[in-house]
């Protein structure tokens, strides 16, 4: 097996430039069937001379690196088994003795992130000039975790109990002595070839805290290994008849984060201290379980103190708004002396920017920026609390759009989407939730094709288009096994449309059509973009028949000659008018319909149905997830200011009672921190700033998209998605009256604008503004001149 793994190792040479000349390693004492395992490794080495060292790191499932007692960094970044990506973090460092110590810690499970694995380290290190630094290896047990004794949930790995006076304090340190310390043995784990990380690292954000409230504690439940969310959650805050236990404090992070509370302490040998995260207070108070968490839920970790003044700070994140910690000792025994927060996010502050002049549209888009980051980790997760989970849905739809309005770096859609490719079911169907528990969707399996293809135009990274061909073609091959005549069977995957989607009667959902014939007209694209021209036409074929199946099914909903919308639904309405199955009079009549619908339902009307859970199928139902799709048809039919409307009133709901990033759906017994429901930020960067990137057309290409209702002014930055130093464009536009608009752009670069509708095309130079009239004409908006 070791000389398997090593020849795997040497197939990265190709991939990386330099192989790795080491294997795996693990606990020489750790059973196969072992979980929940806590493994201390310390690598020393010597340098000679002061260098840059580079090193190299994959594992499983989690570990944190320390570099002569200093933090360096975290992982793994997620990955199929088959297709693994290390991670590299560098160092300055002095001549003489160093040490690189990581806490690693094997799950043993499934989880979101990651499949059950074997449990592995594997670490080198290189200079700057590509020359290796040997790392001579200790390992030990760290005896101080409760083994298996709770989950977080079902997606996640297990709540750290951890007596810390087991666990030597200094064992990260340079000057730790480590001779008892046994040597790691050789991981049997087949790793595909490895290949550097194609993102950026995850960041780490450090927050001061200040307490929201704080006071004395006493103990109502017992033992402390019953319940420990329970036990919690029922100690009293405000005892009365019985003498305090301990002391507690609360705190408000500002928005859902993904973190570890990072506190220094003065405490007593034995003290017991608890942090529990939630993502909105319950009755006031922070309640450490899970909401739809399909399991049980313990959302806290429990240390025993070893005595005076220590740091505790979790190995996992965890996330959460809301913070309380538990301090189980006398009250005049216990001292806070720091108490801070370090927050796990791959964005820093937004590069784009909106200013509108409206208070509450400006607040929508930035909230759905804040949203994207507590999202955005290894992955575009779906939520940071719940799961952490990269669903393909939130890649392959808002995700990417809200990554483009804010942020130059539009690398995590593309590992997504890699990835989506990569997990493939045996048939070649992408995954819809991966690499961790692969889930196989066919709605989203057909939206990663229009993804591949959007990225390209947000990128021109016209080379993810020829290495994900492969895949592309099996996953279409995959839906072509289940077409029938009368559809798509329901065989082929989870048919996911929408939160309360109510399906069409017959054998075949007309939605998951209508999202497989867009899939198919634009893989016809994408053959056609890389001059495959017969792949073209056989896709194009496919899109026909697709084609005449929906033609069939709309013509049976028709009423005096005319389309019933009421029988084919908002969501079919939706998805048919965006890929022209409806004349300009008949779309005229479904634009009616999707207005009517929308305000017929929450939070439009107060007392209309309620989407509860995600049971609940009903047809008065909207969620932010299908505006996605719904408010770009509004806006380019004339409905601008309907659509403003509807951020107003429904996005500035979810706003309600001092939320900060958006709910998962239109009610609030679900995820409080949801980036697919965010699709206002992207939209209104596109049609209020009105400027799309269109990279596929040429390297700075852009084209205007400007459709901003009655709004009198605008100005805001658009990023050029992969451009260094995080390049943006200035835009700026007034109106001059009724019928003429002045659209200013101040780009970094010299940028190519497209008008629609039209071959025409204006150079615009970099750095100094280029003002550009517009006049209002009967077929729309039209540079003057």
């Amino acid at each position: 097996m070791v000389s398997r793994i090593a020849l795997l190792l040497c197939l990265a040479a190709a991939a990386t430039g330099q192989p790795f000349s080491v294997t795996p390693q693990w606990l020489p004492d750790a059973a196969p069937e072992e979980a929940d395992v806590h493994a201390a490794f310390r690598g020393h080495f010597e340098l000679a001379d002061g260098a840059e060292v580079a090193f190299r790191v994959l594992g499983a499932s989690w570990y944190v690196l320390t570099l002569d007692g200093a933090p360096l960094g975290e992982g793994p970044a997620r990955f199929p088994l088959a297709y693994p990506e290390y991670q590299t973090f560098r160092a300055r460092l002095t001549a003489g003795r160093h040490v690189l110590a990581a806490q690693a810690h094997h799950v043993g499970a499934a989880t979101r992130m990651l499949e059950n694995l074997p449990p592995f380290l594997l670490c080198d290190a290189r200079t700057a000039e590509d020359a290796e630094v040997p790392l001579a290896w200790k390992c030990a047990r760290l005896g101080g975790y409760a083994q298996k004794l709770r989950r977080v949930n079902a997606q996640f790995g297990w709540v750290e109990w951890c007596d810390t006076r087991q666990i030597p304090p200094d064992w990260r340190e340079t000057v730790f002595d480590d001779t008892a310390w046994a040597s790691p043995v050789p991981a049997e784990v087949a790793l595909g070839p490895l290949r550097p990380l194609s993102a950026s690292e995850v960041r780490t954000f450090p927050h001061s805290l200040t307490a929201l409230a704080a006071g004395t504690l006493v103990e109502t439940f017992g033992y402390e290994r019953d319940d420990p969310p329970a036990r919690f959650f029922l100690r009293d805050l405000a005892p009365e008849s019985l003498p305090p236990q301990g002391v507690w404090r609360r705190y408000d992070l500002g928005r859902v984060r993904l973190g570890r509370p990072v506190f220094t302490l003065d405490l007593p040998a034995g003290t017991v201290v608890e942090f529990a995260h939630s993502e909105a207070l319950s009755g006031g108070r922070v309640s450490p379980w899970i909401t739809l968490s399909a399991s049980d839920s313990c959302n806290l970790d429990h240390y025993v103190a070893r005595g005076g003044v220590q740091e505790f700070i979790p190995l996992t994140p965890k996330g959460g708004r809301f913070l309380e910690v538990h301090v189980l000792a006398p009250p005049d025994s216990v001292r806070f002396v720091k108490e801070a927060y370090a927050e796990r996010c791959y964005y820093g502050p937004a590069e784009g920017a909106f200013e509108s002049g409206d208070a509450l549209l400006d607040r929508i888009w930035a909230v759905g920026v804040e949203t994207h980051r507590a999202c955005a980790e290894d992955a575009l997760v779906d939520n940071p609390t719940r799961e952490r989970g990269q669903w393909a849905g939130d890649v392959v739809s808002v995700g990417m759009d809200i990554a483009a309005a804010a942020y130059g770096d539009l690398r995590l859609c593309r590992r997504g989407l890699m990835q989506c490719a990569q997990s493939a079911r045996e048939d070649g169907m992408v995954a819809g939730l991966c690499p961790g528990g692969a889930v196989f969707l066919s709605t989203y399996a057909a939206q990663w094709v229009t993804a591949c293809v959007h990225y390209w135009e947000l990128t021109g990274d016209r080379g993810l288009l020829e290495e994900m061909f492969p895949f592309a073609e099996r996953n279409m091959a995959a839906f072509r096994a289940f077409l029938t005549p009368e559809g798509l069977s329901d065989d082929a995957g989870w048919g996911f449309v929408d939160w309360g989607y109510v399906r069409n009667e017959g054998p075949s959902d007309m939605a998951v059509n209508l999202h497989y014939c867009a899939a198919l007209r634009d893989m016809a694209r994408w053959c056609a973009a890389l001059g495959r021209e017969r792949e073209a036409r056989a896709h194009a074929k496919d899109a026909e028949t697709v084609r005449a199946i929906l033609d069939r099914w709309f013509a049976a909903q028709r009423r005096e000659g005319k389309p019933d919308w009421e029988r084919i639904g908002y969501h079919r309405a939706v998805l048919g008018m965006r890929l022209g199955f409806f004349t300009g009079e008949e779309t005229a009549g479904g634009i009616a319909h999707v207005k009517r619908h929308m305000l017929d339902c929450f939070p439009n009307t107060p007392d209309a149905p309620r989407l509860t859970d995600p049971g609940n199928a009903q047809p008065r139902l909207i969620t932010p997830y299908f505006a996605h799709f719904a408010m770009p048809l509004l806006a380019e039919h004339g409905e601008t200011d309907f659509m403003l409307d509807q951020f107003r009133a429904c996005w500035g709901w979810m706003l309600g009672e001092g939320r900060t990033t958006w709910v998962e759906v239109f009610d609030t017994r679900w995820s409080h921190c949801h980036q697919w429901a965010g699709c206002p930020t992207w939209q209104l960067s596109r049609y209020v700033l009105g400027l799309a990137p269109r990279m596929d057309l040429g390297p700075n290409h852009f084209l205007w998209t400007w459709n901003a209702g009655s709004l009198g002014a605008c100005a805001g930055e658009i990023p050029i998605p992969g451009h260094p130093d995080s390049a943006r464009i200035q835009v700026s536009w007034e109106r001059k009256g009724e019928d003429a608009l002045q659209y200013t752009l101040i780009p970094p670069v010299p940028l190519t604008l497209h008008l629609p509708g039209s071959d025409r095309e204006i150079a615009v130079e970099a750095g100094a503004p280029r003002s550009l009239l517009f006049k209002k004409t009967a077929a729309g908006w039209e540079p003057a001149g």
